[in-house]
């Protein structure tokens, strides 16, 4: 089977990231904090338009709602 090039140059993680990540993995996130990083991947998914601004896809959200 051949060799799978993304595995052949596998750094070793930093260890002040992983030391980060240890500190800060049972930190609960807020409303506000999740709300805020979905707007922010709403945003970046927005395809580069002029018409689209991080203001109104936070102005977006508080209207559209998804049915249960």
């Amino acid at each position: 089977m051949a060799d799978r090039k993304q595995f052949e140059n596998v750094v070793a993680p930093d260890p002040e990231l992983i030391h980060i990540l240890d500190e800060t993995r049972n930190i609960p996130v807020s409303e506000d904090e999740l709300r805020e990083q979905r707007i922010s991947f709403a945003y970046g998914n927005a395809f580069a338009s002029e018409l689209i601004t991080k203001e109104s896809v936070r102005c977006a959200s508080q209207h559209i709602r998804l049915l249960r």
